[in-house]
C-alpha cells in the first residue's frame, strides 16, 4: 500500500474520531445531568435535583419535572462564567476545525497542492486540539468543584454527585485530543518539514567580469580585483615576448 494511501486513511480515521468527540461535547451542553442529588428516604416522596451550566431542575417520582434558569447573569460566580466561555469555545473551535480538516484532507481534493492541503489539515488539527483541551478543562473544573464540596465535612448545603453528562464530555474531549494529535503529527510532518527542506539557500555574492573565470567579491572592500587569466592566446604571448626583447638587449650591451 502506498504511503499516500496510508496517510489518507489515517486522516479519515482521525477526522471521524474528532467529529464524534465534537458531537459528544455538543450534546452535553443542553443536558441537565451534569450533577444530580436525591432527597428523601421514602420512594414515594423522593425528589431528584440536577443542574448544569445554565439551569437547575427538580423532578419527583410522578415524572413531573420543573427547570428554572439562573435568575441573574451578573450575579453568577466567576468560575461559572469561565466554564460557560470554555464550553462555547470548545464548540466553536471544533466546528472550524472540522471545516479546515475537511478542506485539507487528501480524499476531498478541495485544496491546492499537497503541501497546501497538509498545512490546512495541520491548522484543522490544531483547532481540534484547542477544542478538546477547552472541553477537558470545562468538565474537569466542574468535577473538581462537585467532588470538593461532596467530600468537605464543613459544607452544609445540599451535596451533589457527578452526572452522566460529565463522563460523556470527558469521552468526547479524549476523542478530540487523540484524533487531533495524530492528525497534527502526520500533517505537520508532511507539510511543514517538506517546506523547510525545500527552502532555497542564499547564494554567495559574485562579480562577473569579461574573462574566462568568475571571481568572488572581497568581503572587506567594494573594489573588484581582476586577476589576469592563466592561459593566453598566441597573440598575447607574442606581444609579451616582443616587449621583453628591448630589456634583454640592453642587458647584453651593458655586459
Amino acid at each position: 500500500m502506498e504511503y499516500r494511501m496510508v496517510i489518507m486513511y489515517v486522516e479519515l480515521g482521525c477526522f471521524v474520531s474528532c467529529l464524534c468527540g465534537w458531537i459528544l461535547v455538543c450534546s452535553t451542553l443542553p443536558t441537565e445531568y451534569w450533577t444530580f442529588s436525591e432527597v428523601g428516604s421514602i420512594v414515594l416522596t423522593t425528589a431528584n435535583y440536577y443542574s448544569n451550566l445554565w439551569r437547575d431542575c427538580i423532578s419527583d417520582t410522578t415524572g413531573v419535572s420543573d427547570c428554572k434558569d439562573y435568575p441573574s447573569m451578573l450575579d453568577l460566580p466567576v468560575w461559572l462564567h469561565a466554564l460557560r466561555a470554555l464550553a462555547i469555545c470548545s464548540v466553536i473551535t471544533g466546528f472550524f476545525g472540522g471545516v479546515l480538516t475537511l478542506i485539507g484532507m487528501k480524499c476531498t481534493k478541495i485544496g491546492g497542492t499537497e503541501i497546501i492541503n497538509s498545512r490546512v489539515t495541520f491548522s484543522g488539527g490544531v483547532t481540534f486540539l484547542a477544542s478538546g483541551f477547552c472541553g477537558m478543562i470545562t468538565y474537569s473544573w466542574w468535577a473538581n468543584r462537585v467532588i470538593s464540596q461532596f467530600v468537605d465535612p464543613n459544607y452544609k448545603a445540599q451535596k451533589f454527585e457527578l452526572g452522566a453528562a460529565v463522563f460523556v464530555g470527558w469521552g468526547g474531549s479524549i476523542l478530540l485530543i487523540c484524533g487531533a494529535g495524530v492528525l497534527t503529527f502526520f500533517s505537520g510532518k508532511e507539510g511543514l518539514i517538506s517546506s523547510s527542506s525545500k527552502r532555497p539557500q542564499r547564494p554567495a555574492s559574485y562579480d562577473t567580469v569579461r574573462s574566462r573565470r568568475t571571481y568572488m567579491r572581497p568581503p572587506s572592500s567594494s573594489r573588484v580585483t581582476i586577476v589576469p587569466p592563466l592561459y593566453y592566446s598566441g597573440r598575447s604571448q607574442t606581444s609579451r615576448g616582443t616587449t621583453r626583447t628591448p630589456f634583454i638587449q640592453s642587458r647584453d650591451t651593458f655586459v
